[in-house]
């Protein structure tokens, strides 16, 4: 190949090169190990001995050139004032729009409650989601016949360890009454696992938020006072309450807690199966035998203890009418809070 056309080619090519992609296929082309100037060293042994060293210096001098072409041409496209000044950015194109994230609407309702218990004084702590058997149910007081325990309600991971996935997060009541003293005043929001059939209304896998006071003298109407100011907080000052006695092993008294339907505004729809009320959680004072589990004194200390589904009060709260549409991914849901 002739010395003076293979320069000729170089300098013609170097000055098309706009990018650092270009640049590096220009000196892979000519200086690459199987490039056009490694070519022509690896041919300097077929030549006739006496033309041999000139062609060999005149090829090393090419390819120095050559590299001081590519470095040169590095700093220029490196230089982004150079850049744009010859044109190869175009400053004046729109630029490629970044859509922005958002909470989950779970995540924003989990938040909302957790700020509104926080103005009263409760703290956040979140619970591991595999638990002993002894934290979630013997701790609370559930006995050993009770059905929840049974195999087929719970999600047992190693049935000889009792280990299992929590199915609430009252666990954490436990495990927070085990390390700390009262006074305590505690909300706990987290996922939990039952195997139920997955429909407009359950899945084996949702979100609740436990909360809990202890201390000397804690009465039921603490209990009531609190989730009066939660329940006007998230869903207006209009909104009633009623309590429904009820029976759950780590109360006693226990209750469920109703709104007035948001819909009809208590007259009656078919929503609140008109009844004009829709529950909304279940609460009551700390059973004593949960007390004496976790090495409190019952005789001394009293508290209340309540719980609820965060899809049930994100339902209610934006008229939504399927559970599944929380889990299912779709934009076109999820961009609408």
């Amino acid at each position: 190949m002739d010395i003076d056309s293979l320069k000729t080619q170089i300098d013609s090519e170097i000055q098309g090169v706009d990018s650092p992609e270009k640049l590096e296929e220009f000196r892979v082309k000519f200086l690459g190990r199987k490039g056009i100037l490694a070519q022509l060293t690896s041919s300097i042994p077929s030549l006739p001995a006496e033309e041999r060293s000139a062609f060999g210096q005149q090829v090393n001098a090419l390819k120095n050139r050559t590299l001081s072409l590519v470095a040169e041409k590095q700093k220029s496209l490196a230089s982004q004032p150079a850049r744009l000044t010859a044109g190869i950015v175009d400053i004046s194109m729109p630029g490629i729009a970044q859509d922005l994230g958002r909470l989950h609407p779970l995540t924003q309702v989990t938040e909302e409650i957790c700020t509104i218990f926080q103005g009263m004084g409760f703290s956040v702590v979140e619970g591991p989601e595999i638990e002993t058997e002894y934290n979630n149910f013997t701790g609370l007081n559930i006995p050993s016949e009770h059905p929840s325990r049974d195999v087929f309600d719970t999600f047992y991971l190693k049935y000889k360890d009792r280990l299992l996935l929590r199915s609430h997060t009252s666990p954490v009541q436990i495990r927070v009454m085990k390390s700390r003293k009262p006074p305590l005043a505690v909300i706990v929001p987290g996922r939990v696992y039952r195997p139920d059939a997955v429909d407009a209304s359950h899945s084996f896998m949702f979100h609740q938020i436990e909360g809990f006071m202890v201390d000397e003298e804690i009465k039921f109407s603490d209990l009531k006072g609190a989730l009066e100011a939660f329940v006007k907080a998230v869903f207006g000052q209009e909104i009633k309450m009623r309590f429904r006695p009820h029976f759950f092993p780590f109360t006693e008294p226990s209750a469920e807690v109703d709104i007035s339907c948001i819909i009809c505004k208590g007259r009656g729809c078919s929503v609140c199966a008109r009844k004009g009320w829709l529950e909304i959680l279940g609460s009551g004072m700390i059973h004593p035998n949960v007390f004496k589990h976790v090495g409190y004194d019952p005789k001394k200390y009293t508290g209340f203890a309540f719980g609820m589904g965060i899809e049930r009060i994100a339902m209610l709260k934006y008229g939504i009418n399927d559970i599944r549409l929380f889990f299912e991914n779709d934009l076109r849901f999820l961009k609408q809070f």
